[in-house]
């Protein structure tokens, strides 16, 4: 609706409230209005309405939404007799030889009248108050959280930001932002100490090897464990700087001093090393010192675990050196085909004379993926005759493959479809746990003894080489890997009893009472601790005595009782989980929801399914399972001295994971600031 003859009222006195910087004053006839400059909506402007209906509406304003509020304090100060004004620093300030920027000292906490405190969100700008302890110690959780480089603090451009942003802002030394982040590494380590240590199950730890540009090396342990939320969980507990010339001892003695600092020897359920190849000795070192205060659950036997990841890379790797010779030439003859639009148009009409529509688009691969060399080559399979009949139209081509090599590159790229898919597996998943590499490893494994049995020479000595490198890691991961698919209610016992005759043939029965046995001694291992915790937890649960001291002859009868019992209930326990019907597939299921939903019906083998299900059985991301490299540390990091550097990785994971946390928790409590 138009307001006609409207005229900008004259104003009676002046208006001193802030929400007038957004509203224009009009009067028609007698009314007055206050006309939103941001969306033009019309409210009561009288000045008996006052302007709490304003602020309101400034709120919600969407329009408004992108305002500077800065330019709300900068207009309120304007109006302000005798206001302060605040000079900008800028660049030449900064560099001059005594640079010292000193603000003009003035008071946030000014009396304000009632109207002129106006609220947006949860800023209230009427009480704005500058607190330096509680910023100096935001900006070093900032820099820690985001892995910024400590020595941001002395950049001029920083610098010159801050004391525009917040003049009052004493702005510190690199080192005194290392020691607030070596505070705040230090309070946050005491929070993941009563984590780990406040845990109804038991932590399994992954020891991954870091290197540097400059040759060094690092050792970072990480614990992996599902919480009281069954949620699967990860902290990085140390970053340790390893000597150059660290050997096996070294290495196993500081994985223990590790694990002594943190106190969590009697914690641990597993142990996974990212490099496959890690000698035995280490880990027999560790297992040796743990046993000796706790024995280990099923005699270590699930102790020793290998990164499934690593190995199958390793084993991509060695086809991809192995089939060198014949990459090479591929690589070459699609430049060749790209070095011209003419070979271009040519390769172009072979293809169409023989009828290959493929839409794929030959490319040269990235040497350092070898995800990216297996694409090559099978694009370029796909235009193999394309490739023959150029070599007879194109004197140019000189680089043809004969037909036994296109059989090799057809052979290999079988064997590195399967490794990609299986890698993609293990990667995509953000919270991986332990039940979904047994049917992934056990197809690998079903595969290799198919491709041992090619009658080219060449195709059978890789394959043998690859099975021989897979058959040394089968052999000590085995077992882990069939207990926690048996724990997957969609596959219990009947996906060992599918897998292990296409792997052991005639031998498979007795591979699978192996298995069996196992997860029955495993199980109770865990109801014997169960009873004892029971007896230790529960009040007048202890075996009974009198206040008086006289004697009580039935006191081992009641032990024995307590035991028996424990015994028939535990047992049925696992007997009822494995007899019932298998869970149906489904692609969205959640296996440690499940077991969060059916612990009271199986308290006893759900304890045991946390703690299996937490194992890390692989510990490549993403960013690494196709890379010829290892994990490197950058060189800003590289350069620090260890205990911050240590403080500066640990910290920033525990960071983030409270950050993400927390992010996900108030994305339900944001407000809705929109209008009616």
């Amino acid at each position: 609706m138009e307001i006609s003859n409207e005229s900008p009222a004259k104003k009676p006195k002046r208006l001193t409230s802030i929400v007038w910087n957004h509203f224009e004053r009009v009067k028609n006839v007698d009314i007055c209005y206050a006309v939103c400059v941001h969306c033009k909506k019309k409210l009561s402007g009288s000045s008996n309405s006052g302007t709490t209906h304003l602020r309101n509406h400034l709120i919600r304003c969407l329009k408004r939404s992108n305002y500077d509020v800065s330019q709300i304090l900068a207009a309120k100060r304007k109006r302000k007799e005798g206001a302060l004004v605040i000079p900008n620093v800028g660049y030449e300030e900064v560099q001059r030889k005594e640079e010292i920027i000193t603000p003009i000292n003035f008071k946030f906490e000014q009396e304000q009248k009632r109207d002129e405190t106006m609220n947006l969100g949860a800023l209230s700008l009427g009480s704005a108050k500058f607190d330096q302890e509680r910023s100096r110690l935001d900006l070093a959780r900032m820099i820690m959280l985001h892995g910024y480089p400590l020595d941001m603090v002395e950049h001029v451009g920083f610098k010159i930001f801050v004391k525009n942003l917040q003049p009052m802002f004493e702005i510190m030394s690199n080192g005194a932002i290392e020691q607030d982040c070596m505070a705040i590494y230090g309070k946050e380590k005491e929070k993941v100490y009563k984590t780990l240590h406040g845990l109804h199950g038991r932590i399994s730890l992954a020891v991954d090897m870091w290197a540097s540009p400059e040759n060094a090396v690092y050792l970072c342990l990480t614990a992996n464990y599902v919480d009281e939320e069954w949620k699967l969980q990860k902290k990085i507990l140390n970053f340790v700087t390893l000597d150059i010339s660290h050997n096996d001892d070294i290495l196993s003695e500081t994985i223990i001093k590790c694990v002594m600092d943190w106190d969590v020897d009697r914690l641990l359920f597993s142990m996974t090393f990212d490099d496959f190849f890690t000698n035995d000795d280490v880990v027999f070192k560790i297992k040796d010192w743990l046993s000796q205060n706790k024995p280990l659950l099923k005699n270590g036997q699930l102790f020793d675990a290998r990164c499934a990841a690593h190995v199958l890379k390793s084993i991509a790797l060695d086809s991809v050196e192995a089939l060198h010779d014949v990459t090479h030439k591929v690589r070459e003859s699609i430049r060749c085909v790209k070095s011209s639009q003419a070979t271009q148009g040519k390769f172009n009409e072979i293809s169409q004379q023989l009828g290959i529509n493929n839409h794929k688009c030959l490319f040269t691969d990235c040497t350092t993926q070898w995800n990216s060399t297996y694409l090559m080559l099978d694009t370029a399979l796909e235009y193999k005759a394309v490739f023959s009949v150029l070599q007879e139209h194109d004197v140019g081509y000189t680089m043809a493959l004969s037909e036994r090599e296109w059989e090799w590159a057809s052979a290999v790229t079988g064997y590195l479809k399967l490794f990609v898919e299986v890698m993609t597996v293990f990667s995509g998943n953000k919270y991986p746990t332990a039940n979904i590499y047994f049917p992934e490893i056990c197809d690998v494994n079903v595969q290799l003894i198919e491709w041992c049995k090619s009658p080219d020479d060449f195709v059978n000595s890789l394959a043998l080489k690859m099975k021989s490198k897979f058959d040394n890691y089968w052999s000590k991961c085995n077992l882990a890997l069939a207990i926690a698919a048996i724990l997957d209610p969609r596959f219990k016992m009947k996906l060992i009893e599918y897998y292990y005759p296409q792997i052991y043939g005639s031998d498979a029965p007795d591979y699978i009472k192996e298995v069996s046995s196992s997860i029955k001694e495993l199980f109770n291992e865990y109801s014997m601790c169960s009873s004892s915790l029971d007896q230790d937890s529960r009040p007048g649960s202890n075996l009974p005595s009198t206040s008086n001291g006289t004697r009580d002859g039935l006191r081992g009868f009641d032990k024995f009782l307590n035991e028996t019992s424990q015994g028939q209930s535990i047992t049925s326990d696992l007997d009822k989980y494995l007899e019932e019907p298998v869970f149906p597939r489904n692609y969205d299921f959640d296996i440690l929801n499940w077991w969060k939903v059916h612990t009271p019906r199986y308290p006893i083998l759900s304890m045991m399914a946390r703690d299996v299900l937490g194992i890390p059985l692989s510990t490549l991301g993403p960013d690494l399972v196709f890379s010829l490299g290892g994990r490197v540390l950058d060189h800003h990091r590289s350069s620090l001295n260890p205990d911050i550097r240590e403080a500066l990785i640990s910290g920033q994971d525990w960071l983030r994971m409270e950050s993400e946390a927390n992010r996900s928790s108030s994305h339900s409590a944001l407000p809705l600031l929109i209008e009616n």
